[in-house]
């Protein structure tokens, strides 16, 4: 991963590349002049105190809030003339797990699948590395926590984007659910896709350079 200025714009490979961004909330600065480029198999943590920004870059990132000034270049394209092409390109897991309690969890993955690039995974695969075999017509509302949190971690299974971009992923995770957010943010890294997220977890992963970017 490259740092730089927002002078320092150049074509480079495919992925994202932030330049100058601007974000204040009330009336407050929460970051300025903000650049990086994420190119393929690479891994950004946003870290930060609470109120920091960090949701609110993800947020922006992702095409759901505007920054002040700044812009997003996804394969050097912005991404607000990209639209819909920018967002099959890329899945978003936020602190809300994104999930529909009235449908059951193979429904869930199945509208997952629908809404974005579907993946060649079939339906009992997923739930297996998931550890949710057996609740296929279980309605949503009725899981666990934890267990919501790695339905909602299906859609990156159920789907095919180059860029993931996940807040706070371990969020009600056990042990092995946190194993098995991190196997998924490992495989997909290292079949050349990119992952941009924050997390109080400390992650270390096998044969993966982690990136850190601090937002004070």
């Amino acid at each position: 991963m490259l740092m730089s200025g927002p002078d320092q714009q150049q074509r480079a490979e495919p992925g994202l590349t932030v330049s100058g961004l601007h974000c204040s909330r009330d009336g407050r600065d929460l970051f300025k002049d903000l650049s990086f480029r994420l190119r393929a198999g690479e891994l950004l943590v946003v870290e930060g105190r609470n109120g920091s920004g960090k949701t609110s870059l993800l947020r922006i990132l992702c095409g759901i809030r505007m920054q002040e000034s700044g812009s997003i270049n996804w394969d050097d394209s912005p991404i607000g003339e990209l639209g819909p092409l920018y967002h099959q390109e890329m899945a978003y897991i936020g602190h809300h797990d994104g999930i529909k309690g009235d449908l059951t969890v193979a429904e869930n993955i199945q509208l997952a699948k629908a809404l974005g690039k579907p993946s060649g995974t079939d339906l009992q695969t997923i739930l297996k590395r998931l550890q949710l075999s057996g609740y296929n017509e279980v309605l949503a509302r009725a899981l666990s926590a934890g267990q919501k949190r790695r339905l909602a971690l299906s859609r990156l299974l159920a789907t095919v984007s180059r860029l993931w971009i996940l807040d706070e992923p371990f969020t009600s995770l056990d042990r092995r659910g946190v194993e098995i957010c991190e196997q998924l943010i490992s495989s997909h890294l290292t079949h050349g896709g990119m992952v941009v997220m924050t997390s109080h977890h400390a992650m270390e992963l096998p044969g993966v350079e982690i990136t850190r970017l601090r937002l004070s």
